[in-house]
């Protein structure tokens, strides 16, 4: 178990190594362009000899990066009493999922992502794909293993209170689970999540920020804290949690 001393320390933790972000499973835009080829050749096929040919624009693909001012996590301290934590500063560089297992304590962290502007996502595109990339900076303790769970949330002004850590209070608009168990193996890596229904849930609803709230799974607890890097130094953009959305 570690002390308050060293969750403070690994909060403010930022690795000096250079990282690079893993290439995705499947190429998204090749397959997209894919199948713009296919139904584009099919549809000439079809046309009886036509001249006329309808071109199908290859998919869009934006990543935006999580805003450090918006971001933060909250702690359950009791069960009426919360810490607020919003906005990223020389002191805080991450927000924290799961139970602390020295004080047993659960902190839910949210991230959010702006939609709007010419790096966003326009409101009537047609969503193909869309993943969460984070990366994990510590795991408390080190041989912990948790499920996580990760839930579209709206919440405006982009302003935390405490009441945003409970369900109830501020229900999720949908919710997937990261593949398998955050475990000692994923630290200093990114973890990558499917979020692909949550962000068709998001323009459906004309949501003008993604936003998310990343928590332990429900169900038996698993005393273990993911501490998620939310660096606002020089390389943020390799290291901040990063949302790609292929769209039409």
């Amino acid at each position: 178990m570690e002390s308050a001393k060293a969750l403070e320390i690994s909060r403010s933790l930022a690795a000096t190594s250079s990282l690079q972000r893993p290439a995705s499973p499947v190429n998204h835009m090749q397959v997209g362009v894919a199948i713009s080829v296919v139904c584009a050749l099919l549809c000439l096929a079809g046309c009886g000899g036509s001249s006329a040919a309808v071109v199908i624009p290859p998919p869009i693909v934006t990543q935006i990066l999580s805003d450090p001012r918006f971001d933060g996590d909250i702690e359950q301290t009791s069960p009426t009493s919360y810490i607020v934590t919003q906005g990223m500063s020389p002191s805080v560089q991450s927000v924290l999922a799961g139970i602390d297992p020295a004080v047993l304590t659960e902190f839910r962290a949210f991230l959010n992502f702006p939609l709007g502007g010419s790096g966003g996502v326009p409101a009537n595109a047609i969503i193909d794909s869309a993943f969460l990339e984070v990366l994990v900076d510590n795991l408390i303790p080190g041989n912990g293993s948790v499920p996580i769970r990760v839930e579209l949330v709206a919440f405006q002004p982009p302003t935390l209170i405490g009441t945003d850590f409970d369900r109830t209070a501020l229900p999720p608009l949908g919710a997937v689970l990261v593949s398998g168990n955050v475990t000692a193996a994923d630290i200093g890596r990114f973890v990558a999540v499917d979020v692909t229904s949550l962000m068709i849930q998001a323009q459906q609803r004309g949501l003008v920020d993604f936003q998310v709230r990343i928590l332990e799974d429900l169900g038996p607890p698993s005393f273990t804290l993911v501490v998620i890097d939310d660096a606002t130094t020089p390389d943020r953009p390799q290291r901040a949690p990063l949302l790609t959305v292929t769209y039409h």
